[in-house]
């Protein structure tokens, strides 16, 4: 489903991903990703069928073992006029295997150095960019707060957004040398106040290239769509963004609710509607709950009751200005809980506990909460 703002938008690039073109004025292109795992065919064709029909003009799938190409393949085969996107892992070299099933594929410039340590990341994105142009696929430089490209991070320890903008900007520069043009970029962070800045200074700094906006581990509704809200408004409001994507930790089975928020918003931006209820979000002073969208990397189907534990175990907490993160899987959850004072990820069989940096130790589901409330307890003691 495409929606556009009333409004004058940044004079990008058009980039063609399947049917649908986003950036030079197109309207803005409204997305979501599967939560089903990718090996599972008969649930993952359910659920993108289920949000094209609620209207995504995109849906993306991740990829991260063959046994997940061939399950594509067969995926594809069965929604041949669904625009597909590959969320690609840690290993880039499956770009081969699912470019000729999909329309677009996103890559991560922080996880290009899990795979094949040793090469440099520049003949990495070489490979993306040549994979890609040989099977007429857009790409996505996806740039996460909680995995950014190392080498950025520590020049720019002071300031992550710029680490986070640096990323950006020297992979657009290197696509660009290599002549391929055909890419849109995302930086995404769950903060987001930070999403509104640094979003603002890649469009100062690169206006030709198409935004995919988004805020990361925005949460469960009805907080995760008003987090998203005061990121999105402001932006698409002064013409900043392409594509969107409302990142909600829901159950496999209302995955359409991201699509549908995501029609609203766009709605209110056209009908300049009430903002209010978002914008406390801006600069949370009070408990704030991050946790990922339910995806397919989630390693253990609890994950998104984790989450909803979490909030209703935490609620007494609520005056306090204290971040909790919860994340689904490895991929993600140990470096995106880092900025959070408690963390929690999921493994298979366990949660890993966090306070700040450091590790508290794997817990089983059930006894994870008691210790989560005594090291909140423990914090707010602290802090007075």
């Amino acid at each position: 489903m495409r929606s556009d703002p009333k409004t004058d938008r940044n004079p990008t690039r058009s980039v063609k991903v399947g049917s649908v073109t986003i950036g030079s004025g197109n309207p803005v292109v409204v997305q979501s990703m599967c939560a089903t795992k990718t090996t599972n065919v008969e649930a993952t064709v359910a659920q993108v069928s289920q949000l094209a029909k609620a209207g995504a003009g995109i849906v993306r799938i991740a990829a991260d073992s063959e046994r997940d190409c061939e399950a594509l393949a067969e995926i594809r085969r069965r929604c041949p006029n669904v625009n597909l996107s590959v969320d690609l892992q840690e290993n880039y070299r499956l770009a081969a295997d699912v470019a000729p099933l999909v329309d677009k594929i996103r890559y991560n410039p922080g996880h290009l150095y899990h795979y094949q340590r040793e090469r440099p990341w520049r003949d990495k994105v070489r490979f993306l960019a040549d994979v890609a142009g040989e099977h007429d696929c857009a790409m996505r430089v996806g740039v996460n707060c909680g995995s950014v490209d190392p080498d950025q991070r520590d020049k720019h320890a002071a300031d992550p957004l710029e680490a986070m903008l640096e990323s950006a900007l020297e992979h657009c520069e290197l696509l660009d040398r290599l002549g391929f043009v055909r890419y849109c970029v995302s930086l995404k962070d769950s903060d987001p106040a930070r999403v509104v800045e640094v979003n603002r200074r890649f469009a100062a700094r690169r206006p030709d290239v198409p935004l995919h906006l988004g805020v990361t581990e925005a949460g469960m509704p009805p907080e995760g769509i008003l987090k998203t809200r005061s990121a999105l408004e402001p932006l698409l409001a002064e013409g900043i963004g392409d594509t969107i994507r409302v990142s909600l930790t829901v159950p496999a089975a209302q995955k359409h609710e991201e699509i549908t928020a995501g029609r609203q918003i766009l709605a209110d931006v056209a009908g300049g509607g009430d903002r209010s209820q978002a914008v406390r979000f801006t600069h949370p002073t009070k408990l704030n709950i991050i946790s990922c969208p339910s995806c397919s990397r989630v390693e253990n189907e609890a994950f998104v009751e984790l989450a909803m534990r979490v909030r209703e175990a935490t609620r007494y907490a609520a005056e306090h200005p204290i971040t909790i993160a919860v994340m689904g899987c490895r991929v993600n959850g140990p470096g995106e809980t880092d900025h959070a004072d408690l963390g929690l990820w999921c493994g298979p069989n366990s949660v890993n506990l966090k306070r700040g940096t450091t590790s508290l130790g794997a817990f089983s589901f059930d006894e994870v909460i008691d210790r989560l409330k005594a090291e909140l307890d423990e914090l707010i003691a602290h802090r007075g």
